[in-house]
């Protein structure tokens, strides 16, 4: 999102902590790309420092925010579910009052489908309570929206709540099933396959996402806030996602057949007919060129 936001000649300030979540090595390989903008500026701190941020916008004239950062990761909230209070839901109130008091215009954030786990509605459509979250992932996100509908209401900044789901790229999160299956089935590791193979899964291309954040940056309602679901309704059996691992690197691995876990949902299902409508949204690309795309990239970045 923002290579391509710097390619129109805007100017980033990027805002940043680079945790050891995962490989710093790869985060800092991300921003590389875009030091070589001059308009770009970069921060290494961190939201929860209410400090940090107030030199930020005194710094800088910012009049648009989005907000893509969190502690990530589903199955690491039921491990350390302090670092998801402070980064989700601390930070995240910092951000949206430090914007609200600079007047910015547009206030666009990631929240994530988690926030309809235990909904049985099939699809899910942006308008369900979603009210009972399993994972503290999920329910530090909702918290996110909850707050944002009271800034809202009560200071009328307009807010856009994004809720993503399993965005696939190149350069993606190490904790992500397109990274882990790659990695494992290269390193002739064993991989798991959850609930015995009989799973469903929607997977979004990063650019179609990328293309959705931007024109919710770009958005101009008359609502005070607006949500919008950014998937891909395609849904892919996890045995045909593992096919197509196994095809683009010429390996066939070596599975493991597990049960799934408590907090997760064997299918999603999602409705995006309200994205399409109101952002002129698609999506471009299906999960075999996906997967082709990445698989290219790991190979050179590992080797």
């Amino acid at each position: 999102m923002a290579k391509r936001l710097l390619e129109e000649w805007r100017n980033i300030i990027w805002f940043d902590n680079e945790n050891d979540y995962y490989d710093v090595n790869l985060k800092v390989a991300r921003r590389n790309i875009l030091e070589k903008y001059n308009n770009f500026k970069f921060y290494k701190w961190s939201l929860e420092n209410l400090e940090d941020l107030k030199k930020v916008f005194e710094e800088n004239k910012i009049d648009k925010v989005c907000n893509l950062a969190a502690q990530a990761g589903v199955t690491y909230s039921y491990k350390n579910p302090y670092t998801y209070i402070q980064s989700n839901i601390v930070g995240f109130h910092n951000l949206i009052d430090i914007a609200k008091n600079n007047s910015v215009k547009n206030f666009v954030y990631a929240s994530t489908w988690s926030v309809y786990w235990n909904n049985k509605k099939d699809p899910a459509e942006v308008e369900d309570k979603c009210e009972s979250p399993l994972s503290i992932y999920g329910a530090s996100k909702k918290t996110n929206e909850l707050i944002a509908h009271s800034y809202s209401s009560m200071y009328w900044i307009q807010t856009i709540w994004l809720r993503f789901f399993n965005v696939v790229w190149s350069r993606g999160r190490p904790d992500s099933a397109l990274f882990i299956f790659t990695k494992n089935i290269l390193e002739w590791k064993t991989i798991e396959i959850r609930n015995h193979g009989k799973m469903r899964r929607n997977n979004t291309y990063v650019w179609d996402i990328v293309d959705g954040i931007i024109k919710s940056l770009d958005f101009v309602s008359n609502e005070k806030y607006n949500i919008f679901n950014l998937w891909n309704e395609n849904k892919v059996e996890l045995m045909y996602f593992v096919e197509q691992i196994e095809k683009s690197l010429w390996i066939e691995s070596k599975k493991e057949f597990v049960d799934m876990l408590p907090w997760e949902p064997a299918v999603t299902s999602v409705d995006s007919s309200e994205t399409r409508k109101i952002l002129w949204w698609r999506t471009t690309k299906e999960i075999e060129d996906v997967i082709e795309e990445f698989v290219d990239w790991y190979k050179e970045y590992k080797w």
